[in-house]
């Protein structure tokens, strides 16, 4: 099957708690509305929000042959997306996310999986040969695929998260993709020269949640866009508002649209995702998208 976008890595089971506030009170008891988890994490995110953007999109990754595990391929194929996994005795990945009534969150992620787990590279190499562009999770076991990819000449893109500009864990994916995304949180002030100066990066997103987000084009001039604001969607719960620009900016980026066009139209599908309650529960559609992007273009 020809693929518009590969996803590697990057999909589990989020349960989101809905606390009063961040931080938490220091008691012992703290009642909290009902429990709910979601099928969720960033690897789907990104697959699930490229596909309703009309992109053909399928994920690979390594889970568990648990029922975390069973819900996930129960899922995909319901949606009629293609997904190939391996199955590793250590699990699915899961989290619990803390959210407050503004939206914000504290995520505790258990990655599950042992540091420098390797899987047989035909989990990606199958599909990687039939896709233009592939998004590669931080998932250590999906290192791997980066030199594949670039072997076959799909281009790249990344999502960093909170990277500090110091941690080596990143720096073969911060390096290796055509497109970096990376979360403003702890990021210091040389990071960005330093993707530019050390990898292939044509440009570097930095995700700023309420302040918008930065446009970083090799040998340009930095740009910034300021928060979208939905007034017909207040802000609800930012979990997965991330995922949900990245896979607008590579849509519109696939389209062949500038660097800022596919920025504005991340930053359109970010503030959209912060809308609904949960994980990746209610994404943007290209319909929606095109409808948004003409009252904010």
């Amino acid at each position: 099957m020809e693929l518009d976008v590969l996803v590697i890595g990057g999909v589990g089971i989020d349960t989101i708690v809905r606390v009063p506030s961040l931080p938490l009170a220091t008691v012992e008891t703290i009642g909290v509305e009902p429990i709910e988890s979601y099928l969720g994490h960033t690897g789907h995110g990104v697959t699930l929000g490229c596909h309703l953007l009309g992109l053909r999109t399928g994920l690979v990754d390594v889970i568990g042959a648990d029922a975390e595990g069973d819900r996930i391929r129960l899922a995909y194929e319901e949606l009629r997306l293609p997904l190939q996994v391996a199955f590793h005795p250590s699990g699915t990945r899961r989290s619990v996310n803390l959210v407050a009534p503004d939206g914000q969150r504290l995520s505790l992620y258990d990655a599950r999986h042992p540091p420098g787990l390797r899987v047989d590279p035909d989990l990606w190499r199958l599909n990687v040969v039939h896709s233009q562009h592939v998004h590669v999770s931080i998932m250590d076991f999906a290192r791997y695929a980066l030199g594949d990819a670039i072997a076959v000449g799909c281009t790249i893109s990344t999502d960093l998260h909170d990277w500090d500009g110091r941690n080596d864990y990143h720096k073969d994916f911060a390096t290796a993709a055509d497109i970096v995304f990376v979360s403003t949180s702890a990021l210091p002030a040389d990071a960005v020269d330093w993707i530019f100066a050390n990898g292939r990066a044509e440009v570097v997103v930095a995700m700023a949640g309420a302040d918008g987000s930065y446009l970083y084009i090799r040998n340009e001039p930095a740009r910034h866009l300021p928060a979208i604001q939905l007034p017909d969607r207040p802000v609800i719960d930012t979990n997965g508002a991330g995922d949900a620009y990245v896979a607008a900016f590579l849509a519109r980026y696939l389209d062949g649209v500038t660097w800022y066009e596919a920025a504005v139209a991340g930053s359109i599908a970010g503030a959209w995702a912060c809308g609904s309650p949960g994980t990746h529960t209610d994404l943007i559609t290209a319909e929606e998208l095109a409808v948004r992007s003409r009252k904010h273009g």
